[in-house]
Order: C-alpha cells, then structure tokens, then sequence
C-alpha cells in the first residue's frame, strides 16, 4: 500500500488525526488508506451503491464542504488504468519531492492491478483519502481519484458497461479516457454510446452536461507522424474529430455529440511501458523494468493532468459542487440506473436485427392493408361476412408468408415475437375492415329507422284493436309507447342529421339492435332495459324538461 504521511504542503493528504472509522470488517490493521468499492455490480447485473462507505469518504470533516475535483479513468478492460491510478497516487503523496516517482526498485501499489488477460476492477473503487490542494486562486479544494471496472470484458453485459462508465462521466469532473494504440471509429461511436447514455439520466440544461475530457492513447505507434505527449496528441485528436462536408452523416454526428457533451476536450499520446511489462508474469511495477521513453512522457502526463493549475472543480449547471453536494448526486444518480425509467442499451447486432424484423413486419402489414383494401375498402360494395372472412385469411397467409420469406438476422426464436405481433396488428386491422364493410350495408344502416317504425306500427293497430275492444288501460299504453317512438325516431333523425349527442344516438341504435337481433321478447325486453339503466343520464340530459316534470308528478302523487 501507499506509504501514510502524515504532515502535507498543499498537495498532501488527510492527516493522521482524520483516519476514517471503518468497521471492524473494512479496516486495516494499520490503518493505511486503500481502494474502496463504492458501486457493486451484482451477478444479476443490477447495480448497488455502497452509501456508508462513499459517505465515510466525502463527509469526513475536513472535506465535506469543500469544492470537490473528481477524477476518473474509464475505457476498455486490461488496458493499464489501476496501473495508471497508482503513478496518479504516487504524485499525489510525493509532489513535494521533485522525485515523485519514488524508488526505482520500489513495487507499485494503491489501487489492485494485475497483468494478464482476466478483468481485475468491478464497478467503481474510490481512494479512501481525499486530498487537499490549494489552486492559484488560494481555494483549497479536495481530489478525489475513481477507477473503474473496463468495458467489454466477457463478464458484463453492455448496459453494465455504459452504465459503469457514464456513472463515471457524470460523477467526475475530469474522466481520462483510457485507450490503446490508436482512436479508432469503434472508440468515438461507444463513446457516443456512454457519453448519451449518463446525458438521459441527467437533467436537461442548456450547458454542456460533462467538463474535461482527456483522450489518453496508450502504446502510441507513429511518433513520425505525431510526437507523444500533449502537442502532438491535440494535432492528432483535431484530426480524428474533424468535422468536413464530404464526410458520411454518421461519421459527422458521432463527432458533433461527443464536442456537444463535453467542455474541454484534449489528448496525449503515450509510448508502449516496454515488453518486460507486457510479457513478464511477475511485473510487479518497478520503475527499472518499464522503457525509459515512457517513464519520461509519464513525469510530463501526471503532472500534467494533477497539477493545481489544470484540476477542474466539478460543476453541475454551472455550480461549483462540495464533497457533501456530490454524495447526494450520487445517490440520485444510481436510482436513475437501478430503476427502469432508461432505455437499455442494445448492441449493434441486437439493434440491427430489430430494425430488420421490424421492417419485415411494416412490409408485410403494408401487403395485407393493400389487397384488403381491394377487397372491401374505400368506395368497394358490401361483401357477405363469410366472404370477407375467408378473403381476410387467404390475405393473412401471404403477408405472413412474406415476413417469413424476408431474410432477417437474430434468428428463428429472436424473430418468432415480432411475428407474433404481425399477427395481432392484422387481426386488429381486421376487425376495423368489418365494422368498415358492415357500414355499407343497406340494410344495417337502416336497421334503426325500420325497427321504430315496426314499432310504431305495431303499438299503433294495438291501440287501435283495445281501444275498439274497450281495453282502454292497454290502448292507453300502446299510445304512449308510440309516442316516445315516434319520439325516439325524431331525435336519432336529428343526431344524424346535426352529428350532436352522438352517445344518445348510439343507445338508439344499441336499443333498435337488441329488438332487431333477438328473437326472444324476453332476451329483447331485457336487453333493452339494461341498455336504458346504465344510459338514463343521457335521455335526461337530451330531455331534461321531461325529466323535471315526471319528478314534479311524482311529488305531487306523495303529496295526495
């Protein structure tokens, strides 16, 4: 571990009287700061956010309420980002020595770091010491250094890594990011990818949501063409995000997001560590065993990147954030990603093959929309039921046919759902095409009009027959069913005619069906008074006089 100094200039850290008190399961028997897991993820790739222990850290007493620098490393598995955290350490205990390298032969240590090909880091580690350094201005502000779990390794999914690394941009207030060789396509496009992914999870604001963002090119291989270091890796990042007329619109959007997100954007261009680094099983990070030429671009790159003049105080909508302020955002933060409010991420073969399937399934839908239309559309005559039906299966068949046919990628089992889906929409569509083609039929538009009058007709010659028979009571009953038929005729004439109340006009309607489409008197007689229970508000708000007078009547009656 680091060696523990207690006394520090204005780049030292917390002094011995500020040990954080760990739980018993947490601490060291020496007390010594070390890596602390604040985010976890989970097996069932869920995310949990270790409140007590980044608590511990920011709200210590000397650091909570100042201005908070956050920096984080991301980018691709394996790739040296704890071995790169550990020279950051190193300046930061050691920047009062010109030689803050320390010992050659002294074994690197801090954050956990290996060589091989297995990942080492999962979800985000924090320094347990914050350190306090004064800017020019004379503010003393806390550093706080982040690593993070790499991307892509075989273990995680792509929502664990966009979301581990735009945890990591949105937190940080400057995020290094961790590349090798060289800045290729891919590299910009998944940075596109994480950088819109922490962006929806942020609220919307008219500044750019991120600040410092540094390109770090690890194991540069053409110095001939740009020179390590910081002048050549700006000359070489202005070249990759160069935005030109003739360039494809894809290219030109990856390029306009990534300068619409950030501040500052810069680069540097580092040389390979040596072979002995990258071959040797127990390189255990010695400073004599890694090539001169990147020991020398490292002592320009850390202080570079830590030193007080270049350290960017993180700020969310334009103000300066403490310690206390960042636990809270935090913590906001990673409920956002716990819960189900952001889109998941997709590969790119996931999100092509939707878009396939997808399209397939428009196609299809599209064929059977237009035969249908042949069929019974528009201004087509009526067609018998049960030739609509079978004409609606025969279209139906093609269209499937047709989503079957289209070649499409995923698979068998990835494209089964979506033609699923093609089958419920056109089922759907169907039954549109029905009441579509029932419509034109005479006799069901009729079918309101013609009943009334039966009725009309029949309580007529009933009244007519009791009358002349003496049954006065019945006669009197026809009559008055006769006149709320007739009634009933002159207000569906008029809903038809105005387009108003067009609910009552369709309880007319419901009321002319049941006597229409039953042949018992009794299912008819029944049907026709729940249709009149559950739609007596609309007959008093048609006829409210009516209503009034027949509870005045009533009243009157109690009153005898």
């Amino acid at each position: 571990m680091v060696k523990h100094r207690p006394e520090r200039d204005s780049w030292g850290s917390l002094n011995d009287k500020n040990v954080y008190e760990w739980s018993s399961e947490e601490e060291e028997p020496d007390g010594r700061a070390r890596p602390i897991q604040v985010l976890l993820v989970k097996d069932d790739h869920t995310f949990e956010l270790d409140e007590a222990a980044l608590s511990r850290i920011l709200l210590s007493e000397e650091v909570r309420d100042r201005e908070v620098v956050a920096i984080s490393v991301a980018g691709a598995f394996r790739k040296g980002k704890s071995f790169l955290m550990d020279f950051m350490l190193r300046y930061m205990y050691n920047h009062a020595s010109e030689h803050w390298l320390g010992d050659a032969s002294e074994p690197l240590t801090g954050f956990s770091w290996r060589g091989g090909s297995e990942r080492e880091t999962t979800g985000i580690q924090i320094w347990s010491e914050v350190f306090l350094v004064d800017k020019p201005d004379g503010r003393k502000v806390a550093v706080l250094l982040m690593d993070t779990q790499g991307t892509f390794d075989s273990q995680s999914t792509l929502r664990d890594s966009a979301t581990v690394f735009a945890l990591s941009t949105m937190i940080s207030s400057m995020q290094v990011y961790n590349i090798s060789q060289n800045v290729q396509e891919d590299d910009l496009q998944h940075l596109q990818l994480f950088t819109e992914y922490g962006r929806l999870a942020m609220e919307e604001t008219f500044l750019k949501p991120f600040q410092s963002l540094i390109f770090l090119v690890r194991d540069w291989s053409f110095p001939y063409e740009f020179p390590y270091g910081q002048e050549g890796g700006m000359k070489f990042l202005e070249k990759r995000l160069k935005i030109s007329e003739n360039q494809h619109e894809e290219l030109q959007n990856v390029r306009k997001h990534i300068h619409s997100c950030f501040t500052n954007i810069s680069c540097f261009l580092m040389p390979h560590p040596g072979l002995k680094v990258a071959t040797n099983p127990n390189f255990d990070g010695r400073i004599k065993e890694i090539d001169g030429e990147f020991i020398n671009n490292l002592k320009i790159l850390i202080p570079w990147i830590l030193s007080p003049r270049n350290i960017d105080v993180k700020e969310i909508n334009g103000s300066n954030i403490t310690c206390r302020g960042l636990l809270e955002y935090f913590k906001a933060y990673i409920k956002i990603y716990q819960g189900e409010e952001l889109p998941h991420p997709k590969s790119m073969l996931q999100a092509t093959a939707e878009a396939n399937n997808l399209a397939a399934v428009a196609a299809a839908k599209d064929l059977y929309n237009k035969k249908m239309e042949e069929v019974c559309g528009g201004d087509r005559p009526f067609l018998a039921p049960n030739e609509l039906q079978n004409r609606h299966a025969t279209i139906r068949e093609e269209a499937l046919q047709l989503f079957r046919g289209v070649k499409k990628m995923g698979g068998e089992e990835f494209s089964r759902r979506y033609l699923q889906q093609l089958e419920g929409e056109m089922d759907e569509v169907f039954v549109q095409y029905i009441k579509h083609n029932d419509s034109k039929n005479i006799f069901h538009a009729a079918r309101t009009p013609a009943t009334l009058f039966v009725v009309i007709f029949v309580m007529y010659v009933a009244a007519g027959i009791t009358g002349f028979v003496g049954v006065d009571i019945i006669a009197s009953l026809c009559n008055m069913i006769l006149g709320l038929a007739l009634i009933t005729l002159c207000t569906w004439a008029y809903i038809r005619y105005s387009g108003e109340y067009r609910e009552l006009g369709a309880v007319i309607d419901q009321v002319a069906g049941a006597l229409w489409d039953q042949g018992s008197t009794n299912e008819a007689l029944y049907k026709l008074y729940n249709v009149a229970a559950n739609h007596r508000h609309l007959y008093h708000h048609a006829f409210p006089g009516a209503h009034a007078d027949g509870a005045a009547q009533e009243r009157d009656k109690k009153k005898d």
